[in-house]
């Protein structure tokens, strides 16, 4: 799977982590910078990954900065991402199952290397299901265009 990440200065040692990990499964890893801990402003690598996976040059996407929430909300502003700030297995699971999510984010100053690291893999396990689901999706979607 082609997998763009990406993240700020406070995300930084999470996305390595998670690349390395990701490289190890197999999974050909896009790093789209931050490459430092030199402080960074997160919207610009929240974008790339989202414009990554929107054209086709990845299939999902990982973020990180300091919480997940600011690169998650500038991921979003790229039509067609669904970004999801996950905590754990189960927020990773339902972003994934419940709302399509195609790009998965994370903060390096909330969530442990090993806890992302289980979230990653249950993410990329986990298919999108259907039913009332796909329909919330498709509404997201429409939203999109206002």
């Amino acid at each position: 799977m082609r997998i763009a990440v990406g993240s700020d200065h406070a995300g930084y040692l999470l996305k390595e982590f998670l690349s390395a990990h990701l490289a190890e499964l197999g999974h050909d890893v896009d790093d789209l910078g931050t490459h430092s801990e030199r402080a960074v402003d997160y919207p610009e690598f929240g974008a790339a990954v989202g414009q990554a996976v929107t054209e086709g040059r990845a299939d999902l996407g990982v973020c990180a900065c300091g919480t997940g929430i600011g690169i998650s909300i500038a991921a979003n502003k790229i039509q067609g991402v669904r970004a999801a700030v996950v905590h754990d297995v189960t927020t990773a699971r339902l972003a994934r199952a419940h709302n399509h999510a195609n790009v998965v984010c994370m903060g390096g100053r909330t969530v442990g290397h090993e806890v992302a690291k289980d979230a990653i893999d249950t993410f990329l396990s986990t298919a999108p299901i259907g039913g009332r689901h796909e329909q919330r999706v498709e509404e997201i979607a429409v939203l999109e265009t206002r």
